[in-house]
């Protein structure tokens, strides 16, 4: 099977050779300066020629952006960039860049995908994601409540925005999957309500998802934290699935899978444990395994490598990859 080939019918649940082996998030830079000073070549750096060098499944991400250069940027982390309608108005000629996309810069990825060696993931910011980054963190809860009118504006614009920049994106080639930058879930759960949920976001998840479907593009939301309790709303507006799936924060892949039979998950394998040695890892591996058996499941980091893992180290946890990925696919059932 080509990677085009195998990723697909994983998520449509069906028998594939092997699972793919993907590092689904580009490596933090501690990790990578470490992992030079261990034998890396210096000339790698960008994460598809890593992926590459190590043995992964070639697969390439665009994230779309909703601001042209020279958008105003947040302070610090967390910050905003305006806090009423005014300061919106003033912004908004900095947002939505038409056209979306460089077209003829994914051309030879189309001519990759074509002959099924890349798989192709797009990126898109979230209805939960985009207002915050545009209002601060704190601001942003507030607003749900002071500025709902604003609020809806936001996301209708960020809405025909996102629809648009999936056109230009499918005239070159259709991706596999695609993910909305959310986070918006900690350790504890979801960040808002569902009942907010309800109202702010989930009017435009329907409308995307649904040309999402008309495309045969798998929608999914990318969401650090818990997001056992966000799993149902999503369903409900059309995504059928989720990255990464943090270990730390209390994450049951078998748990999600039972409640939620044909939803669609990357990642689970917890980053902590890698430091540890092959005996951790083949516990965590034999951990996934009953449903990377069962289809839909790619596992992979749940989040960044961290630098404590040694080059070395994750050498061994890609082989370990490999050789579970192969033995999931042998017992696999739907």
């Amino acid at each position: 099977m080509t990677h085009v080939e195998r990723f697909r019918k994983l998520m449509a649940f069906e028998p594939v050779d092997r699972l793919p082996t993907i590092e689904w998030a580009g490596w933090w830079n501690q990790t990578t300066d470490r992992w030079h000073t261990e034998g890396l070549p210096a000339e790698l750096t960008d994460a598809a020629a890593i992926r590459r060098h190590l043995g992964l499944d070639r697969y390439l991400q665009h994230w779309i952006r909703p601001r042209r250069p020279g958008c105003p940027r947040a302070s610090s982390h967390g910050a905003g960039i305006l806090r009423e309608a005014d300061g919106y108005e003033a912004v908004r000629q900095h947002l939505f860049p038409d056209p979306a996309i460089d077209a003829a810069a994914f051309r030879p990825w189309a001519e990759e995908h074509a002959r099924g060696e890349a798989v192709v993931w797009l990126t898109l910011e979230g209805f939960f994601w985009f207002p915050r980054t545009l209002l601060g963190i704190e601001h942003h809860f507030y607003a749900f409540y002071d500025q709902p009118e604003l609020m809806h504006r936001i996301n209708e614009e960020l809405c025909e925005f996102n629809l648009r920049a999936l056109d230009e994106f499918c005239r070159v080639l259709t991706p596999e999957f695609l993910t909305l930058a959310e986070d918006m879930s900690y350790n504890h759960g979801p960040m808002l309500s569902e009942a907010l949920f309800d109202e702010f976001c989930a009017p435009y998840y329907r409308r995307l998802t649904a040309e999402l479907g008309r495309r045969g593009i798998v929608a999914m939301v990318d969401s650090d934290g818990d997001v056992t309790e966000l799993i149902p709303w999503l369903e409900g507006v059309g995504v059928e699935g989720i990255l990464p799936l943090e270990r730390m924060a209390g994450v049951d892949v078998a748990r999600i899978r039972r409640a939620h039979p044909r939803w669609r998950m990357i990642g689970a394998f917890d980053k902590t444990v890698m430091k540890h040695g092959e005996a951790a890892m083949r516990r965590e591996f034999e951990r996934l395994m009953p449903v990377m058996r069962q289809g839909g499941f790619v596992p992979a980091v749940d989040h960044q490598t961290p630098p404590d893992v040694s080059l070395d180290q994750y050498r061994v946890y890609v082989r370990l990859l490999r050789e579970y990925c192969g033995e999931a696919a042998q017992g696999e059932t739907t």
